[in-house]
């Protein structure tokens, strides 16, 4: 295995990446500088202790993709293949041949999920693009609506497995109708979730906004107080002009 690591400065002067605490970024680079050729790191609790890190951290950078991670407890650094060239006399590929099977690239060779392998079962029948979700080894399975973005839903998941917070029936079926409330707008919300790192999903911040704006106080909503508002400014001024004149 090599023993010298390469970062590209385009994911480490992103702003995703600079708006993170020193101390997420530093664990960042150490998983970076132990991790084998593939970028496959198959202790990063034990990493975490090494140098001080808490689970929080961990989180961010699979909340933000900067890792990727496998039921196994193996992670993987996403953007490995834009970091590093290994040349072939040095490169020693890794162990971990399951976790990289289910790995695909995106079209800057930084390595994605290929949700269309990943088994929540034991039999490899049961694939997330049915639409259907296996839970674990049960047999038991949630019909997804047809309204239901199953790419945006399979990302949801795989994001709430990184984080350790995989789904349950209950929580499925209250995420599911809670998303039904916003059909139009059911992707936009899983991402922003995904993007924030939050563990639930939750209305758009400008709908959140505008509903607050916009909400009814004593039977008037804000709207209709501004226009009230414009119309008492027209008398004064036509007031004033009549004084005037």
């Amino acid at each position: 295995m090599a023993e010298r690591r390469m970062f590209a400065k385009t994911i480490i002067d992103s702003d995703s990446f600079l708006d993170m605490a020193l101390s997420t970024q530093a664990l960042y680079f150490h998983l970076s500088m132990r991790a084998d050729d593939d970028g496959f790191i198959n202790n990063p609790k034990k990493l975490c202790r090494m140098i001080g890190s808490s689970d929080d951290e961990m989180k961010i950078l699979f909340a933000k993709k900067f890792l990727l991670g496998f039921d196994s407890g193996v992670i993987v650094i996403k953007h490995w293949k834009i970091h590093n060239y290994i040349q072939k006399d040095r490169y020693k590929e890794t162990v971990y041949h399951e976790e990289m099977a289910i790995l695909g690239a995106d079209k800057n060779n930084a390595y994605t999920l290929d949700t269309s392998c990943i088994q929540n079962g034991s039999t490899g029948k049961d694939r997330l693009e049915l639409g259907k979700v296996r839970l674990g080894k049960s047999k038991d399975t949630i019909k997804l609506p047809a309204w239901l973005d199953v790419k945006a839903w399979n990302e949801w998941v795989v994001f709430r497995k990184e984080i350790k917070k995989t789904l349950t029936k209950s929580m499925i079926d209250k995420q599911i109708e809670f998303l039904g409330k916003y059909e139009h707008t059911h992707v936009a919300i899983i991402n922003q979730s995904i993007q924030n790192g939050w563990t639930g999903l939750f209305e758009l911040k400008q709908q959140a906004k505008q509903q607050q704006v916009y909400a009814p106080v004593n039977g008037v909503t804000a709207s209709e107080l501004i226009d009230a508002q414009i119309e008492y400014e027209k008398g004064i001024n036509n007031e004033l002009k009549n004084i005037i004149s």
